[in-house]
């Protein structure tokens, strides 16, 4: 084992390089053998080369911390030189390496575990910040004045007022109580030391464990002075502490992936730079990035990465290189989470693998492709679409996961209140006219299409649909992929279409006047039509037909309805907790007295956002006598608005707030969702 470990002897300092991460049995083994083998030759001065050390584990650095005792009783040393950012990092959290030493030079002398980084006595925050010249004396001396009249710490009240930020306030901190302050990422944490202390109290209160050397658990912190959080950690784990400063949302961030059970390959984690620096692009070896693409490594990696989507409930999942890392981020319930970061000279080969499993062009860099692949996956079958897009970086890659599982063909299922549902089971009833579904881009409008066509299929009915690509397959129904690049556009299939025999068309979307004329003259003539058009509202979806140039007598005679509709996230059920609303929202929106609505409080299950899973909520426009007579005249959107709200149709906010009262959301993420359109 110890031949694995290259040595050389300069002077009197033997040199030591061990190659790859320091985590496993094996190398760690090696190690301790090779330093016990320099120790035994009276090789006492010895130095560790880290240069080829991608990642340590807590095992190697209490090897490391016993040599280093072991060769302080001989009178010898251990030094170490040529970490990396990472490395050093590890190094410096764990008390190993001075951090003054590590910064300055790359080499220094171990630190034994928990050792104080100086013995002069503590100084004052508010000394620090006017070192640090982020406050002024005129600053300090109101914020002092405010905490005489406060529990409150006086960073703490300056962070609060925006004269410092959080930057700054653990900066300070870290000055203050010569405590390290770190930049958390991968590698950073292992789960010999998350194992110690449980998800929920981590997350309570708002901690990472990081390493365990010996009997001492090095923990990240936003607060290292909360004295009851400090005794509740040593309390549970039965260890001493080490407390190490980091940001409260790289804490909870890095929470999710320490508790998961989804670690990757040490190989494949990445030494991100933390600071700015200027370097030549150089020739990119693509010999190299094909062998890559081809080894386990790489190929493991993808593999878990599409497993860990299809499990989490993923809709995207976006692949993309900057300039020191390539990072992962996945798409749930509409919002983004970073969820892994690798080297960046890994990012081409993750690409070529892709490309591989799409049957694409790996050799093809400059060009976008587009493409599909079907995995089998936790023995269901899942549908991948591909899309890549050069950049400065390197190809950024999006994979759309089609989860034939978790779609919705059931109108029952689509989440709809009571009314809205038997509304557009009437509308559906219908032998013939045109239903739009309207709403912005990943609200939800083709599952409602998908659910719709579910509803009406029939031996004895002839569905046609025209789609832009055919997402999910479905049976008896005569589906259609339009091919632009041949000519073959929405408008002229549907115009084929109609020589088929059809008793109801889907049309994926519309886009032109031409489409939009044919759509309507196909209702007129006896076909339901089933459509979509993207636009925020249901009377938005009537403007937009005439402004196409639909004539409004056709369109209020074809209309049999609009349905729009948005996705909100649905509250956590793992961490749901209910509370009483503010008076002021219960005066706003007429609620009963004693109301209660329900939040999440964030766990492991939701990513910490509160949230899991996404609703519909929907504005349901029926064609009324009333309505085609206002049409027929040509009416602006506001006089559509103004008829709308005469009739007393409920609007999306409504439907939304009734779903926040039934406790399925928040009010915030309707409020987010709603507006933001």
């Amino acid at each position: 084992m110890a031949e694995a470990i290259a040595r050389s002897l300069i002077g009197t300092m033997t040199y030591l390089a061990p190659a790859g991460p320091l985590t496993g049995e094996e190398a760690c083994k090696a190690l301790e053998q090779a330093i016990s083998e320099c120790i035994a030759a009276n090789h006492i001065h010895l130095v560790l080369d880290l240069e080829q050390i991608s990642l340590m584990g807590g095992r190697a650095l209490e090897i490391i911390l016993d040599a280093n005792t072991r060769l302080a009783h001989s009178g010898g040393s251990l030094k170490y030189v040529n970490p990396s950012a990472l490395v050093k990092d590890i190094l410096i959290v764990t008390g190993l390496g001075d951090q003054n030493a590590l910064e300055s030079a790359g080499f220094g002398e171990l630190l034994s575990v928990g050792e104080e980084f100086s013995s002069a006595p503590a100084l004052k925050m508010g000394e620090v910040l006017l070192d640090m010249g982020v406050v002024t004396e005129e600053q300090l001396e109101k914020a002092a004045s405010m905490q005489s009249k406060s529990t409150k710490r006086l960073g703490k009240i300056l962070f609060e007022q925006g004269t410092i930020s959080d930057n700054d306030l653990l900066t300070a901190l870290s000055r203050q109580l010569r405590t390290p302050y770190i930049a958390l990422r991968a590698g950073l944490y292992e789960s010999a030391a998350t194992e110690l202390i449980p998800r929920e109290v981590s997350r309570r209160l708002e901690v990472l464990p990081m390493f365990k050397v010996h009997d001492t658990l090095v923990v990240a912190t936003t607060d290292p002075q909360s004295i009851p959080a400090v005794d509740e950690l040593h309390d549970i784990s039965e260890c001493k502490l080490r407390l190490v400063l980091a940001k409260r949302e790289e804490i909870l961030k890095h929470q999710i992936d320490a508790y998961s059970g989804n670690e990757f390959a040490p190989e494949l984690v990445g030494n991100m730079a933390t600071d700015i620096e200027l370097v030549e692009q150089g020739q990119t070896d693509y010999a190299r990035i094909d062998e890559m693409a081809g080894g386990s490594p790489v190929i493991n990696l993808v593999n878990g990465l599409i497993q860990r989507a299809v499990r989490d409930g993923v809709s995207d999942i976006h692949i993309e290189s900057g300039r020191s890392r390539s990072f992962v981020r996945f798409r749930i319930d509409g919002l983004l989470y970073e969820v892994l970061s690798t080297r960046a000279d890994l990012h081409p080969a993750i690409v070529s693998r892709l490309k591989v499993m799409a049957n694409l062009d790996i050799a093809e860099r400059r060009l976008p492709q587009d493409g599909r692949m079907q995995v089998m996956t936790q023995a269901r079958s899942v549908d991948l679409r591909f899309s890549s897009l050069p950049g400065i970086y390197g190809e950024k890659v999006v994979l759309r996961v089609l989860d034939k599982n978790q779609s919705i063909l059931d109108v029952e299922k689509l989440g709809m209140s009571k009314p809205n549902l038997a509304l557009l089971k009437k509308l559906l009833g219908r032998s013939y006219g045109l239903i739009l579904v309207t709403g912005p881009t990943g609200s939800g409008k083709t599952t409602t299409l998908y659910a719709s066509i579910n509803q009406l299929k029939s031996i004895e009915k002839n569905i046609v649909t025209i789609e832009d690509p055919v997402e999910y397959q479905l049976d008896i129904i005569n589906q259609n992929q339009v091919n632009e690049q041949i000519g073959l556009s929405f408008a002229k299939m549907l115009k084929h279409v109609l020589r088929q025999d059809p008793d109801i068309i889907m049309v994926g979307e519309i886009r032109d006047r031409e489409t939009a004329e044919i759509a309507v003259q196909s209702a007129l003539t006896g076909h339901l039509v089933l459509s979509t058009l993207h636009t925020n509202d249901a009377v938005g979806a009537l403007s937009r037909m005439m402004d196409m140039g639909v004539e409004p007598y056709l369109l209020s005679s074809a209309l049999a309805g609009v349905v729009a509709q948005r996705l909100v996230r649905g509250v956590c059920p793992s961490c749901k907790t209910t509370y009483l609303p503010p008076p002021e929202l219960v005066e706003k929106f007429n609620w009963p007295e004693g109301a209660r609505l329900t939040k999440g409080r964030g766990c492991s299950a939701c990513y910490d956002s509160g949230y899991r899973g996404r609703l519909g909520i929907h504005e349901i426009i029926e064609s009324t006598d009333g309505l085609q007579r206002l049409m027929a005249k040509n009416p602006n959107k506001e006089e559509l608005q103004a008829f709308m709200k005469a009739e007393g149709y409920p609007t999306l906010f409504d439907d939304g707030i009734k779903r926040v009262l039934d406790g399925r959301t928040t009010i915030e993420e309707v409020s987010r969702v709603i507006h933001s359109s």
